[in-house]
């Protein structure tokens, strides 16, 4: 939700979409009441964009609202203040507080329970205000989706804000057009003192390009041959730019219409199929393809809501914003005839710009190895020469063999037949290879290329010379006036901005080591290569003697002022591209394309948890061998301790055998046959004291005297 106070105006966005943020970055740039003059400067926001976020504006409209859902980073510097997480009260409150409240529900359904709930708190109270409100619902025609022709006879006609009572909703719209109907009744009580309208918008296009999205970037991305074009592709959308839709509520406040409901359209009325070809013709691989309307609920990128809209087939025409308003409008025939300034603001607005990279060094330095890992760090296209040479030729002889399909003229197949005869009569001419005449066409091709100028591109080893590189990237070209290319006039040579390298970066390293790296190098690389060592030492003296002039690929970056950065390798490590990519990282910054999908974040989070579990398994086999050898190690010990035991108790055992040995013969020989004969005398003759018979028996007494001494 949007709330302004007039000259402010507040918005409290639940979810501040970005719809909502260029909706508010325009009115933020908004004089109030600018659009009642018909001499107001159509260029206004274009300038005030440019002007500080926090510059005060005489009579501007000062954003406040409600954010939740986003990162301080996404939060509008152009909203004068933020209020999170309101409850009902808060919320209420300051509504209260602003002059003009904007809900819009085209992009967040959600919006609509808490729409209601503020237009009918507002309306209840409106004995409260200290003065004027006005409440402007932002809705969508999908409100229309099945409504009846006007006439059956003649389908053609379009609808207009007069048949508003007219319209029927798509089933899952319904929610939409009671809400409509409810801010459309309340605003009749004090239309005064409580005005409300409701603005049915076309599908909405500019910046992030909402609905349009997926084409958007399925085309720039260029992972497909064609765009597919679900169903037919014959429905006529209506559409606006966010830009115009918000030049429309700038008027609304403005104006105060006295009709409540509004159509807002532009003049175009383009079918889903012109749409989705301008989008590919522009952005992509400039084809389509007609695919079973079903498919489209195979794509994980589009929302149910999305796929409704795709398919509404309503010829409108806002005729109130023509005669009454005072629009300037940003694309008023509709984005197929607007698609060049569309597909900019979308790159722009997205951060889609290319990321152009070139790397030179000797050969064997490494320069494939660091290239692949940029394009991969990057997701750029890599260029190299070889492959380049190799990938035209068949794009050629694919073009040739093409009898059928498109509806072009035989005037490109017959320019492509000519110049594959004459790359092919030049390669028999020169043992295989090519002049640099063609060679540079075909490189240039490649970085002309939609994917190229898309995503951006790593080239490899190339250009080669100064007189490569200057032909390479020179201005005069007169394919790339119709193509809007942009030349620069440097102070030294004129070059095209759109394929000249951003980044230079030059690797390098001792002959030396360049050596010893291709003599390591395993036979079945070596075999059929330039690495052979007579190829290699050629290749590195040519280089060595063409970077030992005057005029290099290098001075001609410099000539143009273009960063270079020289990079020494001194080893194979793999720490040595680790750091090599840390310096590159730091100079190129951060990543300029889509993030992962969501299937690469699927598959990334599958893949994680995938080694999560195999590390876990193996940690739990490794702990069971951990314990497993504890045990036998524990088992061992007890079994040798057991046995010394027993060892040392044999060997004690055997000692006091052997000790006890001479007194056993002793007693057996003087002692026992002695005590014998008195043990037998003392029971023969019973003595009271058997003891004192014993020692005082003559034998015995004898051996006690005998023991004693």
């Amino acid at each position: 939700m949007l709330m302004m106070n007039r000259p402010v105006v507040p918005v409290s966005p639940q979810h501040l979409s970005f719809f909502h943020g260029r909706l508010l970055q325009y009115l933020d740039s908004c004089v109030a009441g600018a659009s009642l003059v018909d001499e107001a400067d159509p260029d206004l926001e274009d300038r005030t964009q440019h002007e500080p976020a926090n510059k005060s504006k005489q009579g501007a409209f000062q954003i406040v609202g409600t954010t939740s859902g986003i990162s301080d980073e996404q939060k509008s510097s152009f909203i004068a203040a933020e209020y999170c997480n309101l409850t009902r009260e808060e919320l209420f409150r300051q509504l209260m507080e602003s002059d003009v409240i904007v809900y819009n529900i085209t992009q967040h359904a959600d919006q609509i329970e808490e729409a209601s709930w503020a237009v009918s708190a507002l309306h209840k109270n409106m004995e409260a205000f200290s003065g004027s409100k006005m409440f402007i619902l932002i809705s969508t025609v999908m409100t229309w989706a099945l409504s009846k022709p006007l006439d059956p006879d003649d389908p053609e006609i379009p609808f207009t804000e007069e048949d508003y009572r007219r319209r029927k909703a798509h089933p899952n719209f319904q929610n939409h057009i009671a809400l409509e109907k409810l801010v459309v009744k309340l605003g009749k009580t004090n239309p005064s003192q409580f005005p409300t309208y409701v603005v049915a918008s076309g599908l909405q296009y500019g910046m992030e390009e909402q609905v349009f999205h997926f084409f958007f970037k399925t085309s720039w991305l260029g992972e497909v041959a064609r765009v597919p074009v679900f169903g037919e592709g014959s429905n006529i959308i209506p559409t606006i730019h966010i830009m115009d839709l918000a030049r429309v509520v700038q008027n609304i406040i403005d104006h105060k219409p006295k009709p409540q409901y509004l159509l807002a359209v532009d003049d175009s009325k383009n079918t889903m199929e012109d749409i989705i070809r301008a989008i590919s013709f522009r952005l992509g691989p400039g084809k389509t393809q007609k695919v079973p309307k079903e498919d489209v609920y195979l794509t994980q990128d589009l929302a149910q809501a999305e796929i409704d809209s795709l398919f509404v087939d309503l010829r409108m025409e806002a005729v109130y914003l023509k005669e009454s308003f005072s629009i300037h409008w940003v694309c008023k025939t509709g984005i197929v005839d607007n698609i060049e300034r569309v597909t900019e603001e979308y790159k722009l607005t997205r951060g889609l710009l290319p990321v152009r990279i070139c790397v030179l060094g000797p050969p064997a330095v490494g320069k494939s190895t660091v290239a692949e890992k940029i394009c991969k760090h990057y997701k750029l296209h890599h260029v190299k020469l070889k492959e380049t040479i190799a990938e035209a030729l068949a794009n050629l002889e694919a073009s040739v063999q093409a009898d059928e399909g498109d509806n072009e003229s035989h005037e490109s197949s017959d320019e492509a037949q000519e110049f594959l005869e004459r790359l092919k009569e030049n390669m028999e001419q020169n043992q295989g290879r090519l002049d640099d005449q063609y060679i540079v066409r075909i490189m240039k091709d490649k970085l002309k290329s939609k994917s190229c100028r898309n995503q951006g591109f790593v080239l490899d080893g190339f250009p080669k010379t100064y007189e490569q590189a200057k032909e390479l990237f020179a201005a005069v070209d007169d394919d790339d006036e119709e193509e809007g290319e942009e030349e620069v006039q440097s102070k030294a040579l004129p070059h095209k901005k759109k394929i000249i390298p951003e980044f230079v970066f030059s690797l390098d390293a001792t002959d030396a080591f360049l050596k010893k790296r291709v003599l390591n190098l395993p036979e079945s690389v070596v075999e059929g290569s330039s690495y052979s060592q007579d190829k290699f030492l050629r290749r590195l003296a040519s280089f060595r003697e063409s970077n030992s002039e005057d005029e290099t690929v290098l001075n001609y970056f410099e000539e143009l002022e273009i960063p270079t950065e020289h990079i020494e390798i001194t080893s194979d490590d793999v720490l040595e591209y680790l750091l090599v990519m840390e310096k590159i990282i730091k100079s190129v910054g951060t990543p300029r394309n889509y993030g992962p999908s969501s299937e690469e974040v699927e598959q990334k989070a599958r893949r994680q948890a995938e080694i999560r579990l195999r590390e876990q398994a193996a940690q739990r086999a490794e702990l069971e061998r951990q314990e497993a050898e504890e045990t036998a190690q524990r088992t061992q010990r007890w079994e040798e301790w057991v046995q010394c035991l027993e060892e040392v108790n044999r060997q004690e055992n055997e000692l006091l055998e052997a000790q006890s040995l001479p007194m056993r013969h002793y007693l057996m020989r003087d002692v026992m046959p002695t005590l014998t004969q008195g043990l037998i005398e003392c029971c023969r003759t019973r003595p009271e004291d058997p003891v004192d018979f014993l020692v005082g028996f003559p034998s015995c007494a004898r051996l006690v005297i005998r023991a004693a001494a």
